[in-house]
């Protein structure tokens, strides 16, 4: 059976998303990726939703070309480049860059490659793509990158209660510019009908 890590940027007030939806806050500064490079390479998809693919697109593609461009953003540009990806979109027809588009049945086509090979897949995100995986038991792992920044509204990653039957702390990274990564992986089934979630 293969797995589903989300890797997610949140705001300390739980937000994934600003108002207006917002997706530039973050700091995902060098620092912040290059201890997980590996982690990254060893992955056999990249999984996201529109906007965090058209981000990634925008930039990445011809960063390996760039002057003066870093070691790491030449590993990982071309890391992601040839990395398998699908994108969640019911309005884009076709990606380049060794990407596949699902407009429809998300859940289930997903459900079908968790279920039936042992690929291990991570989940950038956005933040309405990765609530219906939490919302449907899809989440095996979480990365989430908590940010020293308070947007007072947009859209939540975990959308109410906390419940987090199940979760098993890994570790904590502490990074200089003040985000805090936290890496938990489910150690039992999520009950049906009571997805892993956080205060909201």
């Amino acid at each position: 059976m293969g797995s589903v890590t989300l890797w997610m940027q949140i705001s300390l007030d739980g937000f994934a998303e600003g108002p207006d939806e917002q997706v530039h806050w973050p700091v995902v500064d060098e620092e912040l990726c290059v201890a997980f490079l590996e982690d990254l390479r060893r992955a056999d998809m990249f999984l996201y939703g529109r906007k965090t693919y058209d981000i990634m697109a925008s930039f990445w593609p011809k960063a390996d070309a760039a002057p003066g461009i870093s070691p790491f953003y030449l590993d990982f540009a071309r890391c992601w480049k040839q990395k398998p990806k699908i994108v969640f979109s019911r309005t884009l027809r076709r990606a380049d860059w060794n990407t596949t588009v699902i407009g429809d049945r998300m859940i289930e086509r997903v459900t079908q490659i968790r279920e039936h090979s042992a690929r291990e897949l991570i989940l950038f995100g956005g933040a309405e793509t990765a609530a219906a995986f939490i919302e449907h038991d899809l989440i095996d792992q979480y990365r989430l990158f908590v940010h020293p920044v308070l947007l007072g509204g947009g859209a939540r990653l975990f959308r109410s209660h906390a419940d987090t039957a199940g979760l098993e702390l890994v570790d904590v990274t502490r990074f200089e510019s003040a985000v805090v990564g936290m890496h938990y992986r489910q150690c039992a089934p999520a009950a049906v009908g009571h997805p892993i979630r956080a205060a909201g």
